[in-house]
């Protein structure tokens, strides 16, 4: 049963629902939950730093609870995000209310429409890639599908990718260059792949001209249903699920740079350019996004089997923790600068990574 646990995530819809249900005392509920819980819980358990062995592993790859568990995301987070826009299109709120309730749901963005998507968009199948796609549908941030995969996995921890943070950078300076960037960076993939096929901009192929349909007709959905309220709410949900996954982002690559061997060429990715957390509440609420080094050395391994590496660099405190700190930019530094450069003079040596 303990396998199970992966289940926890759903406590961040849950909480936005019991916002929406009675915001005159829990409009805040998410947010509270979220930054001020979570946080206090990792500081008091210990991390772990356990991998399965390999019988164990074959065990958790052919257990098909593992992927139910992952596309529960999609019927739940859409649920939670149109019962929000059926509230706030037939029900008043107080300003107070409808930002907590706002917020709450925005972080089921960035919990589910974006790191469930993350996770779902790795995979082979294409139903999973359509569940993906469906999921950063909700956030209006579907180009994630082409730029993470085709761009960022390949350029991380180089000057090349807008989502990998460098050393002094604030998060603010970071969060509009990503996000400017990435979507620029997913532009030119898929003209790329396109040029590449001799297929035309209007083909059927042009996912990121797709998706701009798509989006804009979810927009004008909304808007034609619940008027110009429900429509800037949407959009404000949207905003905060992107604010978290960039600043996820920044707090998951800072300062990680990998070696250029030759002009334009870099080393191979290892478990040495990513930060780790271990710590278990944000991993099991994550999907083991937290384990992100195993992710970028074997990006097609999924989330139940990602293992901790002893090379891999440390964070000192789990996601939610991190994520506060680095909305202060001279605590930030005075923290991580110190690690960064303590990693860059370790000259580590990437043994034992052949599994």
């Amino acid at each position: 049963m303990k396998d199970f646990k992966y289940l926890s995530g759903y406590l961040i819809p849950l909480t936005a629902i019991i916002a929406i249900i009675f915001p005159a005392r829990f409009a805040f509920l998410p947010l509270a939950f979220a930054f001020g819980f979570l946080p206090l819980l990792e500081l008091l358990l210990p991390r772990n730093e356990k991998n399965l062995n390999d019988e164990q592993e074959e065990v958790f790859l052919s257990e098909s609870r593992f992927d139910y568990m992952l596309w529960l995301s999609f019927p739940i987070h859409w649920g939670t995000l149109l019962f929000f826009i059926y509230c706030v299109s037939n029900f008043t709120y107080t300003p107070l209310q409808l930002t907590g309730m706002t917020i709450g749901v925005g972080i089921c963005s960035g919990v589910l429409g974006i790191n469930a998507a993350h996770e779902l968009g790795h995979r082979k199948s294409k139903f999973e890639q359509f569940l993906a796609q469906g999921l950063l549908l909700s956030t209006l941030y579907t180009h994630f599908f082409v730029e993470h995969n085709h761009g960022h996995h390949r350029y991380v921890a180089t000057p090349k990718d807008p989502a990998s943070a460098r050393l002094n950078e604030s998060m603010y300076v970071f969060v509009v260059r990503s996000v400017v960037g990435s979507y620029i960076s997913a532009w030119k993939i898929q003209l790329s792949q396109l040029k590449k096929q001799n297929l035309s901009f209007l083909s059927f192929k042009n996912n990121m001209f797709i998706y701009l349909i798509f989006q804009f007709g979810l927009c004008l959905a909304i808007y034609f249903y619940g008027g110009i309220l429900a429509f800037m709410l949407f959009i404000s949900t949207a905003a905060v699920g992107i604010l978290l996954l960039e600043v996820i982002n920044y707090v998951e690559h800072y300062g990680m740079l990998r070696k250029e061997i030759s002009p334009g060429k870099y080393e191979k990715v290892m478990p040495h350019h990513s930060w780790n957390a271990n710590y278990p509440i944000g991993r099991i609420m994550l999907f083991e996004l937290t384990r992100h080094a195993d992710h970028h050395y074997k990006a097609s391994r999924k989330y139940q089997v990602l293992r901790h590496w002893e090379q891999s660099p440390e964070l000192p405190a789990g996601y939610p923790a991190m994520m506060l700190l680095s909305a202060v930019p001279p605590l930030w530094f005075k923290v991580m600068n110190p690690r960064v450069k303590n990693l860059q003079n370790s000259l580590i040596t990437p043994a034992n990574v052949s599994r």
